[in-house]
């Protein structure tokens, strides 16, 4: 791998236990410890742990950090209560979404997660827009670590270590508190469909974490988990990934993130252009679909009804929970329906494949 790459907390630990390491947007990140199909397994039957130390974490703070965030993001932030978090997109002038992010807010500051591929991205336009904001801005990527401990097991596994009664954490809410006996703030969300936990503590802390939390957890069934698995996992529960469903020429509404927009909140970059958007009868529609046998239709295949091109796959792959190959695409409208069936070229020949209902696998609690 390259000098020039960026690495985490964990890197060598990873190297150390059989990571396939690869370049993950200017990281040098875990694809693979195992194979994806077992540590997905592991994530729906116990526990999966994650290094996420990749992902933008970007502070907000000042008197007016509500409001330019409020001017940033498509989601309200002024309505968010102590300790809660909400997904929101980052629009351009066009309505174009430039990343789907985190935002939280805590007691004396927001926290603005983005994604790893688009920091440097994000980073340069909120500077473009924080004109006239009373509000400092800290990138402390390098200075923090995340990492994302999912699956059902993951509860017992973290309560432990940490002051706070985390059973008590609602569904996309946090807290700050202490995990190990020093400062970290940790959420409930995830990227994986299950229930599970993030933490960020300071990068000196970050490897003592991991290595303690794998400790603990071997005896529930606790497996480090890489990039892969954490693909198929998201793609089963139906969440976009940026760079495949969503970029700066897809709007909200055509990506069917209609929640995380609120038209009546305050005047945020590209308000105006979602609002033309959402009025548009010919966007086409984000859909699932799944396939008969095992092979899957990959990014950038094309669906046909009859001779007529009606779509493209964003995203797709074998579904190891569900046993079959499935995926996401974009539709015209008039083919979005579950139940209808298309066919996928997939290397020159035509399979069949049946919109389904979204998300793919849903947890039981």
């Amino acid at each position: 791998m390259s000098e020039s790459l960026l690495t985490t907390a964990c890197h060598q630990w990873h190297v150390d236990h059989g990571g396939r390491m690869v370049d993950f947007a200017g990281w040098e990140m875990p694809l693979l410890y195992t194979n994806i199909t077992d540590e997905h397994h592991a994530v729906r039957q116990a526990a999966g742990l994650f290094d996420i130390a990749h992902m933008g974490r970007l502070f907000f703070s000042g008197p007016d950090a509500c409001r330019c965030l409020d001017h940033l993001l498509t989601n309200n932030v002024e309505s968010l209560k102590p300790g809660q978090i909400r997904y929101s997109l980052v629009t351009n002038a066009f309505g174009g979404i430039l990343d789907d992010v985190l935002v939280y807010r805590f007691s004396d500051f927001y926290l603005l997660v983005v994604n790893a591929s688009n920091r440097l991205k994000i980073v340069d336009w909120i500077e473009q827009q924080r004109e006239g904001f009373d509000v400092q801005i800290d990138d402390m990527t390098c200075e923090k670590f995340m990492l994302a401990l999912q699956g059902p097991a993951s509860l017992g596994i973290l309560n432990p270590l940490a002051e706070a009664e985390l059973s008590e954490i609602k569904y996309y809410y946090g807290v700050e508190t202490k995990v190990l006996g020093v400062d970290a703030l940790v959420s409930r969300t995830g990227y994986t469909g299950e229930d599970g936990f993030e933490v960020v503590v300071d990068q000196a802390e970050g490897l003592a974490l991991w290595e303690r939390l794998m400790a603990d957890g071997q005896s529930a069934g606790l497996v480090p988990a890489g990039l892969g698995c954490r693909d198929t996992l998201r793609l089963e529960a139906a969440m976009p990934l940026y760079g495949y469903e969503l970029d700066e020429e897809t709007d909200p509404f055509t990506a069917g993130l209609n929640f995380a927009v609120k038209l009546q909140a305050a005047d945020f970059v590209g308000k105006e252009a979602l609002i033309a958007a959402k009025a548009r009868e010919d966007r086409k529609v984000r859909i699932g679909f799944t396939l008969e046998g095992k092979r899957a239709a990959r990014e950038g295949a094309e669906l046909y009804n009859g001779d007529q091109k009606v779509g493209v796959v964003t995203s797709g792959s074998f579904s190891p929970t569900l046993d079959l190959p499935l995926g996401m695409a974009y539709v015209e409208a008039a083919y979005a329906e579950p139940g209808q069936v298309l066919e996928a070229d997939i290397r020159g020949k035509r399979f069949p494949v049946k919109v389904t209902a979204l998300p793919f696998y849903k947890r039981d609690t």
